[in-house]
């Protein structure tokens, strides 16, 4: 974990936190939250790093207003009552080249879970303008009914508007802090 050792902020116009869910049981809606902050700390030990990310989850958007205000009111986030959805880092099983398992607690709702990322280190490499920087994609999978996000409407079909799996996808570039 040597290359990577430091502290690290997450470049916002290089960075996504996003969600897939199913949407009526045939086709994917993804979304993705505008306003979060992060605290990367890479120790020499991976044992001694740490991750912490908060997310407002009134910033979500699945680009369309009227299902944003949806996932936002009671139904899913209740982001006036809860506005902050964190993860905070417990475990690391990274390798030197930046690959592996991240895993933590996710708190929505107040409500708080064990959650394991895939990590997979794209590269590092020094840009344009002197900074470091290292690309990551992040992924997992989760129940949402698990966190209270208990809404949903049966179709006539069978099944329901909204699968209850859901998952998480970061795509990230962060940039070593001088």
């Amino acid at each position: 974990m040597s290359n990577f050792t430091g502290s690290y902020t997450l470049d916002p116009t290089h960075t996504v936190i996003g969600f897939v869910a199913r949407h009526a049981m045939v086709t994917k809606v993804r979304g993705k939250f505008n306003e979060w902050d992060a605290k990367i700390e890479i120790a020499e030990t991976p044992a001694e790093s740490n991750v912490e990310v908060v997310v407002k989850t009134a910033s979500v958007d699945t680009g369309n207003a009227d299902r944003d205000g949806h996932v936002r009111a009671d139904d899913f986030f209740n982001s006036e009552a809860f506005p902050d959805m964190v993860f905070k880092a417990t475990d690391f099983n990274i390798d030197e080249n930046g690959n592996g398992t991240l895993t933590g607690d996710l708190t929505i709702r107040e409500t708080t879970k064990s959650v394991t990322l895939d990590v997979e280190t794209e590269g590092i490499a020094e840009d344009p303008f002197g900074n470091t920087r290292v690309g990551f994609e992040a992924s997992t999978k989760i129940d949402r009914t698990e966190f209270g996000l208990n809404f949903n409407a049966p179709l006539n079909t069978g099944g329901v508007l909204v699968s209850e799996k859901v998952t998480i996808e970061i795509e990230g570039s962060a940039i070593k802090n001088a």
